[in-house]
């Protein structure tokens, strides 16, 4: 049996929103037609996908099933359009993305100093999307910072370095040359507790069960702004606490974390001479 990939992103949608109105709005295509593709799908499978009344749409175990595999399976699809689309051009190009604070210029001059005939794009990422942008095709390597979920993917650790505390310039620690990550326990921390377990095993927001909803932040820029306007602290990497700086947060070093791991991950389906050449010029340059 062959898998529509229409069908399957009907099904996607349908399965995120959990409401065929809604999920029908964002494919911009009619609710009878959308029900009619998912009930056709729902045939070929040989299996009930959604348990659906007046109030509610919920999906069933097999329904969940699919839902897992046909992300990564859309994904794919995608990513494979992509590359034969630049490939159509008869040009070889070579994207690199990279996360905040870190500079790839050294080892593009040398990957472009070897082979002149290769374009060579940047794409800037973020916490949400470092290892998105390989699955998906839009770059061939990506400079990421772990941690990540390196399943069918290929890592090479690259270097470390120190992470530091981000507080408001107004913080009764912000004269401090450098902290323990126990002088925080009490602070609001502006990132998930599992990126910093050192802070997440003495804080007492989350030994009381107090801690506050974190707001919805995709970029440095937004988590400095959060911790100026005094909503909390964060920790990230020295380069990038060195690239974003501004006069209304410091940044002080802390003695009991442990260090930010910088690695060059690729698709490891991928057999591109230019990823592995690229792999170890930055294995050994650092930027």
């Amino acid at each position: 049996m062959d898998v529509d990939l229409r069908k399957l992103r009907y099904f996607v949608a349908v399965a995120e929103e959990l409401h065929f109105g809604r999920a029908a709005e964002r494919l911009h295509i009619a609710q009878p037609v959308l029900s009619r593709q998912i009930r056709a799908l729902e045939d070929e499978l040989h299996v009930q996908l959604f348990v659906r009344d007046k109030r509610s749409t919920e999906l069933t175990a097999a329904g969940q099933q699919a839902l897992n595999d046909a992300r990564p399976l859309l994904v794919s699809a995608e990513a494979l359009l992509r590359r034969a689309v630049v490939a159509s051009r008869g040009s070889s190009t070579f994207t690199i993305a990279f996360m905040p604070g870190i500079t790839v210029t050294s080892w593009v001059r040398t990957l472009t100093g070897r082979h002149p005939d290769v374009t060579v794009e940047l794409v800037r990422t973020s916490w949400d999307n470092q290892v998105e942008v390989l699955r998906d095709g839009r770059a061939d390597v990506s400079v990421v910072r772990l941690p990540i979920d390196q399943q069918d993917l290929s890592v090479r650790p690259l270097f470390d370095e120190p992470r530091v505390v981000v507080l408001p310039v107004d913080h009764r620690l912000s004269g401090k040359e450098t902290l323990a990550i126990s002088d925080l326990a009490g602070d609001h921390l502006l990132q998930d507790p599992d990126a910093v377990p050192e802070w997440r095993d003495i804080s007492v927001e989350l030994r009381e069960g107090t801690r506050r909803p974190l707001p919805g932040i995709h970029s440095v820029e937004e988590k400095l702004e959060h911790i100026a306007a005094g909503a909390g602290f964060s920790v990230i990497p020295l380069s990038t606490a060195n690239f974003y700086t501004r006069p209304d947060v410091v940044h002080i070093p802390v003695d009991d974390i442990g260090p930010n791991q910088v690695c060059l991950a690729w698709t490891a389906s991928r057999r591109s001479p230019l990823i592995y050449e690229f792999a170890e010029i930055a294995a050994g340059e650092r930027p």
